[in-house]
Order: structure tokens, then C-alpha cells, then sequence
């Protein structure tokens, strides 16, 4: 943004004709190391987030750990303590796979309800999109999936890897993300922060 704004700015002559050393160098330090506004994440006017602020973006969290739990499937049947974390969650995990196409209208209804609609707190917006690009992340193990589906051998035994890593990043994050929304702290996770700031103005 920052390198787009420079390059539509028209620079006349008289920027060079007057203080030639001093412009000439900043042009160049902007050119070669532009600087990008920080964006943070608030609720409302204040730092700290409100109660409802923080359920809301906790719970938001949940929707992509609910749509990727198949990729679990090999980490919770052989760890009892995992097992025991997810039990309580099973009924309502039941429930958003009972319809096909729950994880659609959840995703355009996080997307539009809440990341669209600036009654919500910017932290709020902030933390449902991070859901949701986490969300979108797991179409590419899917295709992985879906074109590479071995029975037995090394193929196997790496899918397994990939499926538990998958399933494990998928809780960490929202344990991770949950915590911290809880507790009234930002948390960014990695690979979809960027793209979240991006996309939450």
C-alpha cells in the first residue's frame, strides 16, 4: 500500500531543485524500505475489549476447529487425554456436521454478519476473520486428501502425519485463540494474521 501510494504520488521538479541531497535520499529510503502503518486490533474506542467482545471472539474459534475434526481422527483415538478434552464438545460437534452445508452458511454468516458490519468492535472483527481464514486454509488438505488417499505403507503412515499435524494446529489454535480473547489479549496466529489485518479495515 504504502509502495502504491509513493509511486501515484507526482513528484515535480521543484522537490529536486530544493534540498536535492536530503529529498533524493528519502525518496530512496522509501523506495527501498516503505513504511507500513500499524494496524491494531480495538474494541471500540478503548484497548481492552469488553465482556461480550471477548465471548463472542472466543467462541468464533470453535468453527473451524467443529470443521476440520475429521483431520483428528487418528491423534484422538490414540491419546486418552485428548479424548477427554473433545467428549464434551462431541454433541455440538454431532450437530454441525448433521447438514452438509452448515460450514457454508456459518462461514458467510460470520463473514457478513460480523466481519461486514462495523457495529461489531474492530477486535471482534479482528478475531472472527482469523477464524475464518484458518477456516478456508483447510481446503488444501482436503484437495491433498482427496487426490492422495493411499491404504497402507509409507503413504499411509505420511497422511496420518499430515492429517494429526493438521488437527493439532487446528487445536492449539483454538485453545491458543480462545484464551486469549477470554482473557482480553490479541492473539495472532501465524500464516492468518497478515491476512485478517488485510481484510478487517
Amino acid at each position: 500500500m504504502a509502495i502504491t501510494h509513493l509511486l501515484s504520488t507526482n513528484i515535480t521538479p521543484s522537490l529536486f531543485t530544493t534540498q536535492l541531497k536530503h529529498s533524493l535520499f528519502r525518496q530512496r529510503a522509501l523506495l527501498i524500505c516503505p513504511k507500513r502503518p500499524t494496524i491494531r486490533a480495538q474494541s471500540k474506542n478503548n484497548d481492552a475489549a469488553d465482556g461480550p467482545d471477548r465471548l463472542i471472539s472466543a467462541i468464533t474459534y470453535f468453527y473451524p476447529f467443529f470443521d476440520g475434526i475429521q483431520y483428528g481422527k487418528y491423534v484422538i483415538t490414540q491419546f486418552a487425554p485428548i479424548q477427554t478434552l473433545i467428549q464434551p464438545l462431541v454433541p455440538t460437534i454431532r450437530v454441525f456436521k448433521s447438514f452438509p452445508l452448515n460450514g457454508l452458511l456459518i462461514f458467510f454468516t460470520l463473514y457478513f454478519v460480523v466481519v461486514r458490519n462495523n457495529n461489531f468492535s474492530r477486535y471482534v472483527r479482528f478475531n472472527t476473520m482469523q477464524a475464518i481464514v484458518l477456516d478456508v486454509l483447510l481446503i488444501f488438505p482436503d484437495l491433498l486428501e482427496r487426490s492422495f488417499n493411499p491404504k497402507d505403507g509409507l503413504g499411509l503412515d505420511l497422511m496420518m502425519s499430515f492429517d494429526s499435524t493438521v488437527f493439532l494446529f487446528l487445536l492449539v489454535s483454538l485453545v491458543y485463540g480462545s484464551s486469549c480473547c477470554l482473557l482480553g489479549q490479541l492473539p495472532r496466529l501465524p500464516i492468518v494474521a497478515e491476512a485478517a489485518d488485510r481484510q478487517v479495515l
